[in-house]
């Protein structure tokens, strides 16, 4: 009896690991462009499922938490500026008490780099926060690496 119970601890375990998959409602994509010898941009590409969204690169304080994005020192290359975004969509949330703006479906951030090598590859993170009208996950971090040629 003790072996079949053990057994059946463990089918159900088992079964209830397949149906908790963790959330994953933002993938990312990478890319760069030269503009010149000594300048590049780069491009991070935010893809969020329906329903979702993730916040500006310009929450203020007392807000969710927003994305940043931070390259990795390095000699080959250094960040002219701060990253940009497009318009976001800004909506008063009476949790934060404050408008705040944020992204659905999809969005690009743009990081303008200036080149000391002619090829190398820029990396760095991305931390954001995913929400949806019932929750928020906790804030998240993804590395890129974008070779720039």
């Amino acid at each position: 009896m003790k072996k079949l119970s053990l057994i059946f601890a463990f089918v159900l375990f088992a079964t209830a690991s397949v149906f908790a998959q963790i959330e994953r409602p933002v993938t990312w994509s990478y890319a760069a462009k030269k503009i010149n010898s000594k300048e590049a941009i780069i491009f991070l590409k935010a893809s969020v499922d329906e329903g979702w969204h993730i916040y500006s690169l310009n929450v203020k304080p007392g807000g969710p938490i927003k994305t940043s994005v931070k390259l990795s020192p390095s000699k080959d290359y250094t960040a002219l500026g701060a990253a940009t975004e497009p318009k976001p969509i800004v909506k008063y949330e009476e949790t934060f008490k404050m408008n705040v703006p944020y992204f659905e479906k999809q969005v690009i951030f743009q990081q303008k780099v200036k080149l000391n090598k002619g090829t190398t590859t820029v990396k760095g993170t991305v931390e954001f926060m995913a929400c949806n009208d019932e929750k928020c996950l906790p804030p998240d971090q993804v590395s890129f690496s974008v070779p720039v040629k």
